[in-house]
């Protein structure tokens, strides 16, 4: 039997995701499974603990290069963006496409 499809409200700058808005504005409207919000959290474990491993090897070592690091974080940003935009209505749709960080075919992966 196939999960059911509800309303979630992620923050992204707080990485919350919730089944009630917790303000009124600030946050993106989601409609999918259990599963799928389950996926979104494992981007948005990747994308902090990338986020840290940056700011940490910045301070402890200041002159490696941290192309990987930061390669890490854009790309968790990149697929939450693009769940965002699978899973959103039509105003975070809109709000995803006009910030142009994803292509096309990475719009409708």
């Amino acid at each position: 039997m196939e999960e059911q499809k509800q309303k979630y409200y992620f923050n992204i700058e707080s990485g919350e995701v919730l089944d009630r808005p917790a303000e009124p504005e600030g946050h993106f409207t989601l409609i999918a499974t259990g599963e799928e919000i389950k996926d979104l959290r494992e981007y948005l474990d990747e994308n902090y603990n990338a986020d840290w491993a940056t700011y940490g090897n910045s301070h402890l070592h200041p002159f490696k290069d941290p192309d990987r690091e930061h390669a890490e974080y854009d790309h968790a940003l990149k697929e939450i963006y693009a769940m965002v935009y699978r899973f959103g209505d039509a105003e975070a749709k809109n709000h995803v496409r006009n910030m142009g960080i994803l292509t096309e075919e990475e719009l409708h992966r």
